[in-house]
């Protein structure tokens, strides 16, 4: 039988994702922080076109997902919050995220303007390339797709999503 992997420490906090009910993101980072757990949750800012006017509104970057730093004490008061559906897991591992990936999807977010699409799914091909320039700089992924010279993508395996970004092409440089 093999073994449950629980990345769940006594005192150390670590990142985990939980999935909550749909449209309710930003209900439960805030029932969460009212209980003292330190909550993610990663906003990007579109354009929307009305009627009669044009507004800015903040939507999730990755719908049902609020990501948690939380130690083996927080699990259960997490679970309990209204609006929870459960934590992430790999199979039935509870596997934390790495606060490299936390931080990218930060300067994913802090970018204005960048096209940020996010797909469920993972992928294995592709050559590998990294960002050479502007804020996203050091960030590395593999090109799926190519629009002109505009489209990138980065995966990250842990969140089971990628994230497609339009990079220009000047930006990239190859890995060897």
């Amino acid at each position: 039988m093999p073994t449950i992997i629980n990345h769940l420490h006594e005192t150390e906090p670590r990142w985990f994702a939980v999935h909550t009910r749909s449209k309710s993101e930003k209900f439960v980072q805030r029932m969460l922080a009212k209980k003292g757990i330190h909550a993610y949750l990663p906003l990007q800012k579109l354009m929307r076109r009305y009627t009669r006017s044009t507004r800015v509104v903040e939507k999730p970057l990755i719908n049902c997902y609020v990501f948690v730093s939380i130690t083996k004490a927080d699990y259960l008061p997490v679970l309990e919050t209204e609006n929870v559906a459960g934590f992430v897991k790999s199979s039935k591992d509870l596997r934390s995220i790495p606060e490299a990936e936390i931080e990218i999807l930060r300067r994913i977010t802090l970018e204005n303007g960048l096209d940020v699409e996010v797909i469920p799914g993972g992928f294995s091909e592709g050559e590998p390339v990294e960002i050479t320039a502007g804020n996203l700089m050091g960030m590395k992924g593999h090109i799926v797709k190519t629009e002109g010279t505009r489209k990138f993508q980065i995966e990250l395996l842990t969140l089971g999503y990628s994230l497609l970004i339009s990079v220009d092409g000047a930006f990239l440089g190859k890995l060897h």
